[in-house]
């Protein structure tokens, strides 16, 4: 198998998910959820408050609202482009993650799901967004999942 996306067009995609991903993120935040609370397509979003790995600031970050019995779930597929998106590293780094849902927020330890572990939720992870699916056969590197656990 091979990459979908070349470097190049990974830089690209990666710039256009940060920016109009730091506008989302913004906005949904700014209003309490009313607006820009769904990704295109009509996804129900959430917001990760994350901290740098390395500079500490607070990262905002639009995810797809997943979930296993109320606890959300972290899917760093940055589209199925060959890296993982920078805030996967920030996750690993400060696994101490904010979300806010439009109903509400919380506060959770993110923990990163063994390859084994991710293919039993994987079902339930592509039941709210069908396209991981395709995501991860654009890619050769396994998309990393985050169960988060309520502290």
């Amino acid at each position: 198998m091979s990459e979908k996306y070349t470097i190049q067009q990974a830089k690209t995609g990666k710039l256009i998910i940060k920016y109009f991903g730091k506008l989302q993120a913004s906005v949904f935040l700014f209003t309490n959820g009313k607006l820009w609370n769904k990704w295109p397509g009509g996804y129900p979003i959430m917001v990760v408050q994350t901290k740098g790995a390395k500079t500490k600031k607070i990262r905002n970050i639009p995810l797809i609202y997943v979930h296993k019995d109320k606890l959300p779930i972290l899917v760093a597929s940055t589209g199925g482009m060959p890296k993982n998106p920078d805030w996967y590293y920030n996750v690993k780094a400060n696994p101490e993650v904010k979300i806010t849902t439009k109903h509400g927020e919380d506060s959770f330890i993110a923990e990163e799901l063994t390859k084994d572990q991710k293919k039993d939720l994987w079902p339930l992870i592509c039941s709210f967004y069908p396209s991981y699916e395709t995501y991860q056969k654009n890619t050769e590197r396994e998309i990393p999942v985050f169960l988060c656990k309520a502290i």
